[in-house]
């Protein structure tokens, strides 16, 4: 790897190892203003959910409205966790990314005070019609997704935020129109999935409606004036509790959604909202008109209600512990109350509210580093404190104290999945802690930690999940939570907190990260893809890690046919958890092109295991930890290039690079202040990685440095942008204007618009067989218009019934020099280890330096 690329990778992991991985969600803790609102809260009891395909469709002022001004239980249902997109802060792709989406989205939820739901529908990228979307994700499996989510959810309103046609602009968009519509009526259908009404009960809500736009309809302001079906709502109120407008709060939860770029500033005044009905009954002002949304609609929960009401009439922001005792006798009422929906919806709210207005702080957290309680120490003590194995012991502190002259007795503590109860029967008086250590042993049968919906293998359109109670649920309940049983006021209150692990940073203080299970050992291939441009062998390095301390064993690699390595095994021993040794494997590929997966298998203890351990950390979402197999590609190519040093200029999650570094190319990063254009001309070529017109802000001062070096005989190669976030409209040394063609269908047929062209000859001969095997699409934003003069379109490709685009790849010369725009998915392509697209950018970038082609 060149030095200063790896320079700059290595400076990025420690930055995300020692500070970003360190952050998490904190505890949340309710302000004085915030407990008033949740008291108003407990005595509204309507559900909203609303509907679309993936993260950010949601429109979050709608959300917003109706959870923090209605006051409504609201939720979201996104079919996807947004897997096919791209990502604009990280290398994470595919299943990763929908991991970071998935947590994007969870806080966006924790924002505007509403749930998050998820079916089990896999983003398999960009779709133009609803029949391929609903083929491919199996539209049983996923409407029964949907209709689960409305009998456990019970909305009285549903609202989809694309209609059921082509107007929604992308095959999920429109499935998620369609696939509301018809769940509305079949999740009160006992024949439709009867298999579910072993954990819920029938459900019809009572009205559907398409929450309209202007970018879908035209002139619906117009439109909506003398159109009865049509609800026009002023959402943009303020809620002065909170100090903020629906609108602003609606800004601060669409900027979650950092890894596509949605940063939002907040506005102010009035934001009309247009709703036209679809199914049910109809609503003439309100979405909940006619909708009973009081304690009565609960048989004997008047009681209930009353005695809500009065605590929040009687609550005082400077003394919320006052109102305490009437919410222990609400709490006692609604323990009267006969099991169903909403007594399990209001008990954790009121359990959530009786916890703030006491004060009451309840935490259990791992590790043996109890940290002091006045200025903490910054300590990296207790490495991998974080994490268990099945059938090892873990150290848990437990800390409670209740901030309140309400006397509250903490009876006895357990633990979830774990056969230890702790007797206390201690008073917790006004702000005095109490504070304790206990072993608890994890069971052998625990699972591992991770993303539930990634623990078996899926087809690559709908996941595997087949415990129906966890179909539906944003994120993986945690691994083992604390249970403190409590008298309040001389009555019972449980609460349920996860086990977390703690510890204080040098620059953010307190962090976070969640406690987990892990393998006893894990393995690690270096790199993703490995491509094998000669019949040399390669030393590819795997790392084994210990889960917990004492372990040995062998370490071995699982080839495909016809690959060798040397050793065949290692001997391992690694005495402390967190450790870890390195193991070189000189692998030997077959004699004709060849592609296969390579696994990393550790055995310790008589078992096997193949995980590695992967981490996605970032400062707006909790840590994540993976668990996928320990696995690369292995690429035996039939290639030939010309050149040997390629300046590269980082895109969005561009992982290019490492790629071109594995056929033998020597990558430098490029910076602001590499744009000397006798320095750039040591480059035999230069790329741009993805979306860097749209990323890399001092592209729009330097791109004529860019330009020059073309001019003088280099070679510039553009991969994808969008073209409606473009910082410089002057990238290109000739008229080219990005539009939003793509190619979705990765099998479509790829036509050769000049046999002849050096792209596709020197100094590989690429042949149709080279787009075999390409993975998720063609590719995507094409040039729609160029000059013709100067441009030569080398490729034709379509999705059935379209008409053939020729924008995907553009040759032009410039001066000396060639360049070159393309729209295909080479970011996808190479490390998915397609042999083709390894073959073809070779050529691209090889282009002008043979006697074919000349420079």
């Amino acid at each position: 790897m060149n030095t200063k690329y790896r320079a700059s990778l290595l400076t990025i992991l420690f930055f995300l190892t020692y500070h970003f991985a360190a952050i998490a969600q904190a505890p949340e803790k309710l302000s004085a203003a915030e407990i008033q609102l949740a008291l108003k809260k407990l005595n509204s009891l309507g559900t909203a959910l609303y509907v679309a395909a993936h993260p950010d469709d949601e429109n979050q002022v709608v959300i917003g409205y109706l959870s923090q001004t209605k006051l409504m239980n609201t939720g979201y249902l996104a079919l996807t966790r947004g897997d096919g997109g791209q990502n604009l802060i990280g290398p994470e792709i595919r299943e990763k990314l929908g991991v970071l989406r998935s947590q994007e989205l969870i806080q966006a939820r924790s924002v505007d005070g509403s749930k998050q739901f998820f079916s089990r529908a896999i983003d398999f990228g960009y779709s133009k019609t609803a029949e391929e979307t609903l083929e491919l994700w199996d539209k049983d499996k996923i409407l029964s997704d949907v209709v689960w989510v409305i009998r456990k959810f019970q909305p009285d309103v549903m609202i989809t935020r694309f209609p059921p046609d082509e107007r929604a602009g992308h095959g999920h968009h429109t499935t998620s129109g369609i696939l509301a519509a018809e769940a509305f009526d079949l999740a009160a259908d006992p024949e439709a999935f009867p298999e579910q009404l072993k954990y819920v009960e029938l459900w019809q809500p009572t009205r559907l409606v398409f929450n309209e736009s202007s970018w879908m309809t035209e002139d619906i302001e117009k439109k909506s004036v003398d159109n009865d079906s049509i609800l026009s709502i002023d959402l943009g109120a303020y809620n002065p509790l909170l100090g903020k407008s629906v609108t602003e709060i609606a800004a601060e939860s669409r900027s979650k959604h950092q890894s596509q770029g949605f940063g939002a500033t907040g506005s102010r005044g009035p934001d009309v909202e247009y709703f036209r009905h679809v199914k049910g009954e109809m609503a003439e002002d309100e979405l909940f008109d006619g909708i009973n949304t009081s304690w009565s609609r609960v048989e004997g929960g008047e009681k209930v209600g009353q005695l809500l009401a009065q605590a929040y009439t009687s609550f005082r922001p400077e003394n919320p512990a006052a109102v305490v005792s009437k919410l222990m006798d609400a709490s006692e009422a609604l323990n009267q109350l006969e099991d169903g929906y909403w007594k399990s919806v209001k008990r954790e709210e009121l359990d959530k509210v009786i916890k703030a207005c006491l004060g009451l702080y309840l935490e259990v957290r791992s590790g043996t580093n109890a940290l002091s309680r006045r200025f903490r120490s910054n300590s990296r003590s207790g490495i991998a404190e974080y994490s268990t194995t099945p059938g090892d012991s873990v150290v848990l502190n437990v800390e409670a104290i209740n901030r309140s002259a309400v006397p509250v007795e903490l009876r006895s503590v357990s633990f979830t999945s774990i056969s230890k109860d702790t007797t206390i029967n201690t008073a917790l008086e006004d702000n005095k802690p109490l504070d304790y250590k206990t072993d608890v042993l994890i069971p052998q049968d625990l699972p591992y930690s991770g993303p539930y919906w990634l623990r078996k293998p899926h087809d690559g359109f709908s996941f595997t999940v087949d415990d129906q109670q966890l179909i539906g649920l944003d994120d993986t309940p945690p691994a083992v939570e604390g249970i403190f049983k409590l008298t309040v006021d001389s009555r019972p209150l449980d609460i349920k907190v996860p086990v977390v692990y703690k510890r204080n940073d040098a620059r953010s203080g307190e962090t976070y990260r969640p406690f987990i299970i892990t393998p006893p050992v894990y393995v690690e291939i270096e790199g993703d893809v490995h491509v094998f441009a000669e019949q040399e062998a390669k030393a590819i390095h795997v790392t084994v890690k210990a889960g917990k301390s004492g372990i040995e064993g062998k370490v071995s690699l699982d080839l495909p046919d016809g690959w060798a390595s040397d050793p065949s095994s290692f001997d391992y021993s690694i005495a402390l958890k967190g450790q870890e040794e390195e193991f070189v494997f000189s692998v030997l590929p077959p004699q004709a092109q060849s592609v296969g997966e390579v696994k990393a298998v550790a055995e310790q203890s008589g078992e096997s295991y193949a995980q590695s351990m992967l981490t996605i950390a970032y400062e707006h979402i909790p840590t994540q930890t993976l668990f996928p197999t320990a696995s690369a590609q292995l690429v035996k190519l039939d290639i030939r290039k010309e050149g040997e040093t390629i300046g590269y200029i980082m895109g969005a999650g561009d992982e290019v690079p490492k790629a071109l570094e594995e056929i033998g190319y020597n990558v430098s990063i490029l910076s602001s202040d590499d744009m000397d254009v006798s320095q750039l001309s040591t480059y035999d070529a230069i790329m741009i990685g993805i979306r860097a017109y749209n990323t890399v802000d001092w592209l729009r001062y330097q791109n004529s440095k860019l330009l020059q070096y073309v001019e003088k005989g280099g070679t510039l190669i553009t991969q994808y942008n969008t073209g409606h976030m473009l910082l410089t409209q002057n990238f290109s040394p000739y008229k080219l204007n990005i539009s939003r063609d793509r190619v979705a269908d990765e099998k479509a047929e790829v036509r050769f618009l000049q046999e002849d062209h050096p792209l596709l000859n020197t100094p590989n001969k690429i042949t149709t067989q080279d787009f075999d095997n390409w993975v998720q699409e063609r590719g995507l934003y094409f040039p729609d218009e160029w000059d013709e003069e100067q441009f030569e379109p080398v490729l034709s490709m379509n999705d059935p019934g379209e008409d053939p685009k020729k924008g995907s790849l553009l040759v032009a010369r410039y001066g000396k020099g060639y360049y070159i725009y393309s729209g295909l998915s080479f970011f996808r392509e190479l490390p998915a280890g397609v042999p083709g697209a390894y073959r073809l950018l070779t050529n691209m970038i090889s282009i002008g330096k043979s006697p074919e082609t000349g420079r």
